[in-house]
């Protein structure tokens, strides 16, 4: 029988801009730190580590934590593009979960250069760009940055099937900024409107600059335990995983002709799926969510895939705040990608963070009211999803 997993420490770094941010080693270190003395573990406790991060050198998982000790543990590298951080968190979950490990230390971070979102892909998924090449010449349009393409492509989509407005994208947005106002990590805690939003720079239709997430550095870190480590460690109802599922790409974000299948939809359709499964949970069972809000058109794109709304019905979700407080959902109350910052390997973990902070009550003025079940969704390109179920009794 599998065992129970419980996160019993989290920690991070505040975000911050390219060139203005500690070395890769110091912020990842802070965050482990962090995550330790919030769990109440000495690193002599910890058995086994797994870093995550998506540019750096091979072995800078082991630079990382040597700053925290030097007890000779198994170290693993993990990089898994922008779902690199939940990749390493699953790694450690299975390793609780198998009786391979008692408690494990899971660290995320990056340190991005300006203008690092706009680089193409490696050849891994050179798939994806040959057919957004494709698909973008066909429809007379190019220049802008990759993955702006692919996601701004999805949102276009979107749109020709349902018509929706391109001030609900903006309201996207919008509601982010709100959020990330409240969060004293979070990259920009400046308020925009939705006519500000729009009125920034296109980048391509229909997302313009404000709707997209900024290449951002920092770290993250979480302890995951087993149940009988806790009991050892005086450590009652702690927040755990109830669920948690990874998908890679299906046949059909090739063989479709569909930007929406190509950004990941089936991906994340098909890991809720296994999660709602595994946990016996639905969506009407979640308080708050923290999804992969890359570009606003995915964040509205993950509201159906994840089961939040029905198909076709984003729109409405969004205007009628059930995005938000006082709404059915709180989604994002970091301020996501979009207003937290995206640090690739870190995101997942501050993701997860987040939720942990959520769960126990301790949001401060994020604070979502009588939360006890979160659901985290972490998308990669080439591709990967993590989906992952929270809970606190």
């Amino acid at each position: 029988m599998a065992r129970r997993v419980n996160v019993i420490g989290v920690g991070m770094t505040k975000f911050a801009k390219p060139g203005a941010s500690d070395d890769y080693h110091v912020m990842a270190s802070q965050a482990a730190r962090a995550a330790l003395a919030d769990a109440g573990v000495d690193y002599r406790d910890i058995e086994q580590a797994y870093v995550g991060y998506v540019y750096g050198d091979s072995t800078c998982g082991q630079r990382a934590v040597y700053e925290v000790g030097l007890t000779g543990i198994p170290v693993f590298n993990v990089n898994n593009n922008c779902s690199t951080g939940s990749t390493a968190l699953f790694l450690a979950r299975q390793a609780i979960e198998g009786g391979l490990a008692e408690c494990v230390l899971v660290v995320g971070f990056e340190k991005m250069e300006k203008g690092a979102l706009g680089l193409k892909y490696t050849d891994r998924v050179n798939p994806l760009e040959q057919h957004v090449d494709v698909m973008n010449k066909a429809q007379g349009v190019n220049g802008a940055p990759f993955a702006a393409q692919m996601f701004g492509g999805a949102g276009r989509e979107y749109r020709w099937r349902h018509g929706t407005r391109r001030e609900t994208f903006a309201k996207i947005s919008e509601k982010a900024r709100k959020h990330a106002a409240n969060n004293p990590y979070a990259l920009f805690n400046t308020q925009l409107s939705v006519e500000e939003i729009l009125a920034s720079d296109e980048v391509f239709d229909p997302l313009t600059r404000y709707q997209c997430c900024p290449p951002t550095c920092g770290g993250a870190a979480a302890v995951l335990c087993s149940e009988e480590f806790a009991k050892r460690k005086g450590i009652t109802n702690a927040v755990y995983i109830a669920a948690q599922s990874m998908t890679t790409d299906y046949a059909s974000s090739f063989n479709e002709d569909s930007m929406i299948k190509m950004v990941g939809y089936d991906m994340s359709a098909q890991a809720a799926k296994q999660v709602y499964e595994k946990s016996g949970l639905g969506p009407s069972d979640v308080q708050v969510v923290e999804l992969h809000d890359c570009f606003t058109a995915n964040e509205l794109l993950t509201y159906e895939a994840l089961g939040l709304c029905k198909e076709g019905e984003a729109e409405k979700f969004i205007w009628d705040g059930d995005n938000t407080y006082g709404g059915r959902f709180v989604t994002n109350p970091s301020g996501g990608l979009l207003s937290k910052g995206h640090p690739l390997g870190a995101t997942g973990l501050a993701q997860c963070t987040e939720l942990v902070w959520q769960l126990r009550g301790t949001a401060d003025k994020r604070q979502v009211a009588g939360a006890r079940v979160a659901l985290q969704h972490n998308l990669g390109l080439g591709g990967a999803c993590v989906v992952t179920m929270y809970r606190r009794d």
